[in-house]
């Protein structure tokens, strides 16, 4: 059975750091690329950053870039992602999603990032 379990997640001031976990079993990690998701209320999910199964290359959503880095730990089956500088406007629910070929894609269950003074 496959899990993907985010961590990390927690209130937040403005211009602050927090680092998410999220740890995979039951697939064969380094054959996935893994992404991070959020979804604010009100708004549909969108891509936050994206890293390939070899970690060799890396996409980033423009709202992010210069303040987000994604990485992985193949020898864990642990992606990370670092938020740095965050803003009220990252508040949301932050998700996992591994990904093979164009038919195998699981979730994890989401860990909330909050920010605010």
């Amino acid at each position: 059975q496959v899990h993907l379990v985010e961590s990390g997640g927690g209130l937040v001031q403005p211009g602050g750091s927090l680092k998410l976990s999220c740890a995979a079993s039951g697939i064969t990690f380094t054959m996935y690329s893994m992404s991070w998701y959020r979804q604010a209320p009100g708004k549909e999910r969108e891509l936050v950053a994206r890293i390939t199964s070899a970690g060799d290359t890396t996409n980033y959503a423009d709202s992010v870039k210069g303040r987000f880095t994604i990485s992985r730990d193949n020898a864990k089956n642990t992606v990370y992602l670092q938020m740095n500088n965050l803003k009220p406007e990252d508040t949301a629910m932050y998700y996992c999603k591994a990904v093979r070929g164009s038919i195998l894609t699981y979730w994890g269950q989401g860990t909330q990032v909050t920010v605010s003074s």
